[in-house]
């Protein structure tokens, strides 16, 4: 049948089976809405405040459900208001689909109305980036695109697609979506035989997950492979749920903020087995004492990842469900029982602690898991609310925190949410974040009020930069170049002009009420919690060092 581009892009995403787009219209993209208006029961369009928010608003569904995240925007600046929504989801390996429109192909590279190539801006953060200026070409283009976003190590695809190539018309067929294979074509028997060979080995093993074993749905399988060989097992940011948070066997987050019982035992140990994680500098500090005493393999998807930034050992390529898998298959329960009691003495000897005399971000988290019982999807901002929400609250499943990991992006959390909530109705979704974050990304806020969104939005206010003072107070010698908020914005206040509800906490003795009456809350609800400017993130690694150097309050 004959269809307009427009109305192809609609036929293609149905076929994808994408039921939630988020998105922000404008002139060169009002073709492909006039095509949605026509199919709003199928296709739920979530109007954002501003495209970045759609961008992270896609990112969210995406880490949330598993599924590919669809972001819509027209040319310019809605297009390049995508950029750092996808940078994001390209530095954390998120599927997502990008769908932008251009001017006009007798338009393009005259510095029209609107004009920007956004698919060459993009094409250093994107798994691939494609512009359509024929709509002979757009089917097919959308289709690779979700198939890429999706295929080896996921990632971001942008298709942008001129005015025209939306109105002209071609005949179209629908066609079955690609199925996604599982990468192991890089995989063969003698390296999992040198792994098998490495653990045998060991006598003091320690694995280290990090978000690569999230994204290859391999939590059940990691479990079983920790608990085979007996190794405790600690990770990164990104790789929050991928092991239980509650197992005996979890020793807490690795690197610049991990614990010290993870800094030490991988230290300490003889074998580091790396599951999905590509070495990123704030889990390794110095890289040339890292795990010093232990031989390193690494299950990686990504070859590139293997020797990039540290010098392995061994390495299985490939998707790292199926390798672990291979070796559970080829293990026997081995007995590591001396080496755990020693991992066990470092986690009673360096608990996780905070000041109990004050109300602080640790001591809200930690009542707001009691709260949840554990069960939420926790999204965050970039700072050290986002290193508390870590280090506090225990991650028993996958995709169950989402955070901006390689990026760092403030701003992200609350598009984050809305994304999760939208993909997961049924699960409690709360976003903590710092007052810095959430000023940038706040206007969300109206997004989750128009959509009827029962999230909690948790603001561990400290009228600072709190990470940024941190690092003042620490290494800068108390110079807190503009970096205190001390102002007039009432949060409680700018909730309630936007429709939603605010509550404000200012004693440990409010917390529990508070998080009671927000969880309960039918729609958006923003806690305003007022902390002190100096509380601090620890322990802590200075950047650079070895990390069995992380240090604490009582150490300074």
């Amino acid at each position: 049948m004959q269809l307009t581009g427009s109305e192809i892009v609609i036929e293609c995403l149905k076929e994808q089976g994408v039921d939630t787009v988020f998105g922000y219209p404008g002139g060169a993209i009002l073709n492909i809405y006039d095509a949605l208006y026509q199919h709003k029961d199928e296709i739920r369009h979530v109007l954002t405040s501003h495209e970045q928010g759609a961008s992270h608003a896609a990112d969210g569904y995406a880490r949330a459900t598993g599924k590919v995240g669809v972001c819509l925007a027209t040319s310019g600046p809605g297009a390049t208001n995508l950029v750092t929504g996808i940078a994001t989801a390209y530095m954390d390996s998120v599927p997502l689909v990008a769908i932008t429109a251009n001017v006009g192909k007798p338009l393009l590279g005259k510095d029209s109305f609107q004009e920007v190539d956004i698919a060459g801006i993009v094409m250093p953060i994107t798994k691939h980036s494609y512009i359509v200026k024929d709509v002979n070409e757009l089917a097919d283009t959308l289709r690779k695109a979700f198939h890429i976003a999706q295929s080896d190590r996921p990632g971001p695809v942008l298709v942008d697609i001129t005015k025209n190539a939306t109105a002209d018309k071609v005949e179209y067929v629908r066609q079955k979506p690609k199925d996604i294979v599982l990468s192991t074509e890089r995989m063969n028997e003698t390296d999992i035989e040198r792994a098998v060979q490495m653990i045998r080995e060991s006598q003091r093993p320690f694995i280290f997950a990090g978000g690569g074993a999230i994204i290859a749905g391999a939590a059940e399988e990691l479990k079983d492979f920790a608990h085979t060989i007996q190794a405790p097992v600690c990770d990164s940011l990104m790789g929050k749920g991928a092991f239980p948070g509650t197992d005996e066997l979890y020793t807490g987050m690795l690197g610049m903020h991990g614990t010290k019982a993870s800094n030490l035992g991988v230290t300490r140990s003889d074998l580091l087995i790396v599951v999905g994680s590509r070495f990123s500098d704030r889990v390794t500090g110095n890289t040339q004492n890292f795990a010093k005493n232990a031989k390193i393999l690494q299950l990686d998807i990504d070859p590139a990842e293997v020797n990039k930034n540290v010098l392995v050992d061994a390495s299985v390529v490939g998707d790292v469900k199926i390798t672990l898998q291979k070796l559970n298959e080829k293990l026997q329960p081995m007995d590591h029982t001396e080496w755990l009691n020693q991992v066990k003495e470092l986690k009673e000897k360096h608990p996780l602690r905070y000041d109990d005399s004050q109300l602080t971000g640790p001591y809200i988290i930690e009542k707001l898991y009691e709260l949840t019982g554990g069960d939420a999807i926790i999204t965050t901002d970039v700072g050290q609310h986002q290193m508390w929400a870590a280090q506090f609250y225990k991650y028993a499943n996958p995709r169950t925190f989402l955070s901006s990991g390689g990026l760092g992006t403030m701003g992200y959390g609350l598009g984050a949410a809305i994304g999760a909530k939208m993909g997961m109705p049924e699960k409690t979704v709360v976003n903590i974040a710092g007052d810095g974050c959430f000023r940038m990304n706040m206007n969300e806020l109206a997004t989750a009020v128009r959509n009827g969104l029962p999230l909690v939005e948790l603001v561990l206010n400290n009228h600072v930069l709190g990470m940024v003072r941190q690092w003042q107070t620490l290494f800068y010698e108390e110079r807190y170049s503009h970096t205190v908020l001390q102002d007039g914005v009432d949060f409680v206040k700018v909730a309630e002009a936007m429709g939603a509800d605010g509550i404000r906490i200012t004693s440990k003795e409010e917390v529990v009420p508070a998080l009671e009456k927000a969880l309960k809350n039918p729609g958006p609800i923003v806690v305003d919690c007022q902390i002190d400017s100096d509380l601090k993130v620890f322990p802590m690694v200075p950047a650079g060092a070895n990390i069995e150097n992380a240090f604490d309050e009582e150490d300074l």
